[in-house]
């Protein structure tokens, strides 16, 4: 029987080589647990709008729609809402919103029957009116739960979920498109 001989060279190859393994792997390791605890998240992973922590629980309001009749949060429904509040005054700029969002609503195809917008107050001349608005009376309340609504800047939005959470608020002059994908996410949650 013939037996290799003994090469140290070779030995110490494989040693680095195991050394190099184990580095690559606990080197990854340690760097994503430096990103993770940096604060750190992949843009895919934030949020477009400012996420409220904690939640503004509106569930006990009963907001009236503009008929008088009552508007139920009925969480079974799975029914997201996008909100906005803005002054009586508000026109040319409450309009290009109004569009901004029916633009937004119509952009979510099958799920467009999952998102309500809830114009409180009456939108001005001008605004469209998707099969989605749900016009509600102003002094309901639901107002005044709404963070930062005064806004020198002009009109915020706000996402509200189906058990009637305000969870996200956008900031005047917010993009679109934001809202958009924020809102496409919470979706593919429930």
């Amino acid at each position: 029987m013939n037996v290799p001989a003994y090469d140290p060279a070779q030995t110490r190859r494989g040693r680095w080589m195991l050394v190099g393994l184990f580095a690559l792997f606990f080197g990854t390791v340690l760097g994503a647990g430096a990103l993770r605890f940096s604060g750190w998240q992949p843009a895919t992973h934030r949020n477009h709008g400012q996420m409220l922590q904690p939640p503004v629980d509106a569930r006990a309001i009963v907001p009236r729609l503009a008929d008088g009749a009552a508007y139920e949060w009925n969480p079974g429904e799975r029914t997201w809402r996008i909100a906005l509040a803005p002054p009586a005054a508000c026109a040319q700029p409450c309009v290009k919103l109004g569009e901004d969002l029916d633009k937004v609503w119509q952009l979510f195809g099958h799920n467009a029957d999952d998102v309500e917008i809830l114009w409180i107050g009456e939108p001005p001349a001008g605004a469209p009116r998707p099969a989605s608005l749900r016009v509600l009376r102003p002094g309901s309340g639901l107002e005044a739960l709404l963070p930062g609504l005064d806004d020198p800047a002009g009109v915020p939005v706000y996402v509200i979920d189906p058990h009637g959470f305000v969870v996200l608020r956008y900031a005047p002059g917010f993009d679109p498109a934001g809202l958009r994908t924020d809102v496409s996410k919470l979706l593919k949650l429930m």
